[in-house]
């Protein structure tokens, strides 16, 4: 897993924990409803300007997303050889 695929899975579970859809996330971030999906699958690498928009939308600090990321990998990484 590298770091585009761990930010997706993490900001999709924020968005599902707050019962949000992408185009919600997407409205109150500034930001396009496909860039969202691409993030959560992956498929592009956010900006720290991204971090701080979605973070602000979930009402957390950008500090707690990127843990949530480096807990993530770490597992991935104790999981897999």
């Amino acid at each position: 897993m590298d770091i585009e695929q761990a930010f997706g899975i993490v900001i999709k579970k924020y968005r599902l924990e707050s019962s949000i859809s992408q185009e919600k996330l997407a409205f109150e971030a500034g930001l396009d409803r496909t860039y969202i999906s691409l993030l959560e699958r992956g498929k592009r690498k956010p900006t720290i300007n991204t971090l701080f928009s979605i973070s602000r939308v979930y009402k957390v600090s950008p500090h707690r997303i990127v843990s949530d990321i480096e807990l993530l990998l770490q597992k991935n990484s104790e999981t897999c050889p």
